[in-house]
């Protein structure tokens, strides 16, 4: 490296001198050469392991390192650990000859080279000398092409139609060539692009959208063609998985700002094939990338996920309409490859909200020394990081050195694009969920690996269930209502064979097909749990049938619903002490100080499960931590927020507070007050915490620990015990695709009641239909109701006041004519979400009978 002042800096190996130090000894940071101070250095040229440099003052050349073959030209083979003079006449430009030589012996260098183990020097005689090169002034004119403003505005001054062909080349040429691209678009301010490494690209992004944007114009199709015709037939398909030098990776960055990589008739001709490129890039230069995305600006990163996102969604299109069985193999290979390149960016996305992982291996420094050593070692000029450079393959391993795959991504968690940009809502319309599930679970039977390589999956049937990524919460509901029905079905056929078998081998007990629970309703809590005490795991898989003592409906899903509504008020009264209330969030957790066993506990977390199995939403007023903990993930300041949200404003107080004085503003310590039956009692969050005063340097420490302390270890065997029960009956891998405000909706439902939808997706029978009069009076009554009233409308029909996951359309309401008189109340079968409807004729009537009813909701008889 050769700074503006003519100072010479190495690094890289000096196993053999030739980094000029007088000494073996490698470096990883950048040495200046002391034995050249004084001297202005104006070129310098690396050989395999030996280096030259140029004195233009004395016009001498110096060379030092491998000497073996002659090429540091000192008259013998003996290494050189610093420099040393390359014998010759040499003679300054400018310089006096004296006129007692003859000039012709005496040579004035023009440029000097080193290669392998040879050095050459290109020189004239002095009195018909030009000056020699100066390496530190870059000379445009031998400058490749890149993609800049003067020259698209070249470009462009050409009207459409009449395009010369030496700009039809230009266009071609530059558009041909990896180089070319990764030396445009470079981020010019304070030189940024000389710091090119493994996390930092040297690239403007923002250039790079704005030039190409101005480039692809459809005012310009001709531009557009050749751009794209050049990408298609000559860039793409000469794209190798290992690459000489980070700055070779610079245009899998900008390419996709690009708009015609967003054509969708460019898919399968440019976005595709590039895609393919890039999930076959080996493990090193995809690290480098993956680090660069990870300090992009999140619509940058957004704008990779959108293209490919756009990608599927057209392969799945063609889908759809059909794919001859002759092309079905390019087709899955098409697909294989867009959804992994989202597989990768996902990746990259939870890489960056954990903060990266432990690093391993070299450190920057080092993996940054050993890239810019070359080979063996690199003394170098920024100036010429615009010129192509050939690919020698002894430089291809270099790149390998670049970055441990365990690395550190960013732990700027701000900068994270939300799972919910990798969703493709358009899935659930485009495939069938319930067989690409199915058939994925095939494919996991019989061993099919989609780890291999893009040609080796080509003859593997893409099933989107290996990239659960892309689900929505809803396609994810039906996949786990999809899992939930395949393993009842299982447990259904076992309990059938084992009946079977007790017809013939007496030994055999037979079993009930189905999950009964009988139970009291003054005695639900106690009559439950005896049931599911005795209850095997299998049982647990199938389907559930309850019976309340002394009724005689049928439960065909109704009667199940009353029942989780109410076994889960009853375990959630007060009266057990199981879960302390929060008055200012409304929401309950956990109780530290209750008396009863985790049975208990076991049974909430059982009925959760249940429910969730059986496609019943209930009724827990828990916080967002809960759900987190249930799919392993860690409750955070933003969960006591909401939990308890003074506490979690204090606390977000202490980590904003400006000043240095936080010890004697707050007076805190590591400990936290808890209520013991009227008492209070200090508990310490970490090991003498009493005489750990909170500080600004450990404040974060003391926050964590008071979280984890009022969400993990205070609560511990409880939740465990809820956990465990929980997962005995819904855990597996469909429930743990969730994200834990999906998983709360599955749960509970949730509020976004869109009363025109429901009244849009309702069905009629007997005489009714849309425009019957008295149906029509019955959605102005409805609609004129109050919030609350039509929630108790809700629990009077479905069993629960909330909304499942899925939406509105998927209660789908039936109402159905009654031949009793107006005196008659309406009355609900909510195994069937069945309305059954007098035919009232006057509005008032219909209003005062429908309040009358959805007043009275509770207990199940024969209608």
């Amino acid at each position: 490296m050769m700074k503006m002042e003519g100072g010479v800096f190495t690094f890289g190996a000096g196993g053999y001198g030739q980094l000029g130090h007088n000494s073996t000894s490698h470096e990883i940071n950048p040495r200046k050469v002391f034995e050249l101070m004084g001297s202005i250095v104006t070129q310098i040229a690396c050989g395999r392991q030996h280096t030259s440099a140029f004195v233009p003052s004395s016009g001498r050349i110096y060379s030092f390192g491998l000497g073996g073959n002659g090429q540091l030209g000192t008259g013998s083979t003996s290494n050189r650990k610093s420099p040393f003079t390359v014998k010759g006449n040499w003679f300054p430009y400018n310089g006096q000859c004296p006129p007692d030589i003859d000039s012709e012996e005496y040579f004035c260098v023009k440029r000097i080279f080193s290669g392998g183990d040879q050095s050459f020097s290109h020189y004239s005689n002095p009195q018909n000398c030009g000056p020699p090169d100066d390496f530190r002034c870059p000379d445009p004119s031998k400058q490749i092409w890149t993609v800049n403003e003067a020259l698209i505005q070249k470009w462009l001054s050409y009207p459409s139609g009449r395009f010369p062909v030496e700009i039809a080349n230009e266009i071609d040429g530059t558009f041909s060539s990896s180089g070319c691209l990764n030396g445009s678009f470079l981020a010019v301010s304070n030189d940024d692009h000389y710091r090119t490494g493994t996390k930092f690209s040297g690239v403007d992004m923002n250039a790079a959208r704005l030039l190409f944007h101005k480039l692809i114009q459809p005012d310009h199709p001709q531009i557009s063609q050749q751009v794209a015709a050049s990408l298609e037939k000559n860039l793409i398909p000469k794209l190798t998985s290992s690459l000489p030098d980070v700055e070779a990776l610079r245009f899998y960055l900008t390419l996709p700002e690009c708009p015609l990589m967003s054509d969708s008739n460019n898919f399968t001709t440019i976005a595709i094939p590039f895609g393919t490129a890039l999930v076959n890039l080996e493990k090193a230069p995809l690290k480098v990338l993956e680090n660069w995305w990870s300090v992009l600006e999140p619509p940058l990163f957004l704008k990779i996920v959108e293209l490919f996102k756009e990608v599927v969604v057209h392969l799945l299109k063609l889908y759809k309409i059909g794919i001859p069985p002759s092309e079905r193999r390019i087709f899955n290979s098409f697909l294989h490859t867009a959804l992994k390149v989202l597989e990768i960016l996902h990746r990259e996305r939870d890489s960056m909200s954990r903060g990266g992982s432990e690093r391993e291996g070299a450190t920057d420094s080092e993996t940054g020394s050993r890239l810019r050593a070359g080979s063996q070692h690199r003394a170098r000029r920024g100036a010429r990081t615009h010129e192509p450079r050939d690919h020698d393959p002894s430089e291809s391993r270099k790149l390998n050195q670049l970055s441990h795959p365990g690395a550190p991504v960013n732990e700027k968690t701000g900068q994270i694009i939300q799972y919910d940009k990798f969703y493709i809502h358009e899935v659930q319309e485009l495939i069938d969920i319930r067989n690409d599930y199915i058939n994925w679970v095939q494919q996991q039977a019989y061993g099919m690996d989609v780890n291999h390589g893009l040609t080796e999956l080509a003859d593997i049937p893409v099933t989107i269930c290996t990239y659960p990524f892309v689900f929505d919460a809803q396609a994810k509901t039906t996949l786990l209502q999809t899992d939930a029905v395949l393993q009842m079905q299982m447990a259904v056929d076992q309990a059938h064979r084992q009946n079977v078998s007790s017809l013939f081998l007496p030994v055999i007990e037979s079993v009930n097909p189905c999950l009964i629970l009988v139970v009291r309703r003054e005695n639900i809590v106690g009559d439950a749990m005896e049931v599911l005490r005795k209850t095997k795991n299998i049982d647990y898989k199938k389907p559930l049938k309850v019976i309340f003592v002394g009724e005689d409906a049928v439960d065909a899903g109704g009667v199940r619903k009353e029942f989780f509504l109410l076994i889960m008020r009853e375990l959630l009264d007060p009266k057990y002490g199981m879960f302390r209330y929060y008055e200012d969030s409304r929401l309950i957790w956990f109780s530290d100080k209750t008396f009863e066993d985790s049975d208990l506990f076991h049974l909430i977390g059982v009925i959760c499960g249940l429910a969730i199995y059986n496609f019943t939403i209930v009724d827990l007023h828990f916080p967002l931590a809960l759900y987190k903990k249930l799919l392993k993930k860690k409750p955070s300041l933003d969960d006591l927020k909401e939990l308890v949200p003074d506490v979690g404003r204090s606390m977000q107080q202490l980590l904003d507070y400006p000043e240095d004085d936080v010890e004697e503003t707050f007076c805190l310590n590591f400990t936290i007050t808890v209520e013991n039956f009227g008492a209070t009692e200090v508990k310490e969050l970490v090991l003498n915490g009493a005489d750990t005063a909170v500080n600004k340097q450990n404040r974060q420490e003391f926050v964590d620990a008071y979280v984890d302390y009022i969400f993990n270890k205070s609560v511990a065997s409880l939740f465990d015990a809820f956990h465990a029960g929980f997962h005995k009956v819904c855990g597996g891998k469909v429930l743990q695709l969730f994200q834990p405000n999906e998983l709360q909706a599955m749960v509970i439902g949730n509020t976004n009641y869109d009363w025109k939808e429901l009244e849009k997706n309702t069905e009629y029978k007997g005489e009714y239909w849309a425009e019957h009069p008295t149906i029509k009076m019955f959605w102005e009554v409805f609609h004129e109701l109050p919030l609350e009233k039509k929630k108790q409308f809700l629990l009077f029909l479905t069993g629960s006041d909330r909304i499942p996951i899925l939406g509105m359309k998927s209660l789908k309401l039936v109402i159905q004519s009654t031949g009793g008189g107006e005196e008659y109340l309406p009355v609900s079968h909510t195994c069937f979400n069945l309305l059954d409807l007098p035919k009232y004729t006057e509005k008032e009537t219909l209003r005062s009978k429908l309040i009358q009813a959805i007043d009275h909701n509770e207990g199940f008889s024969l209608i």
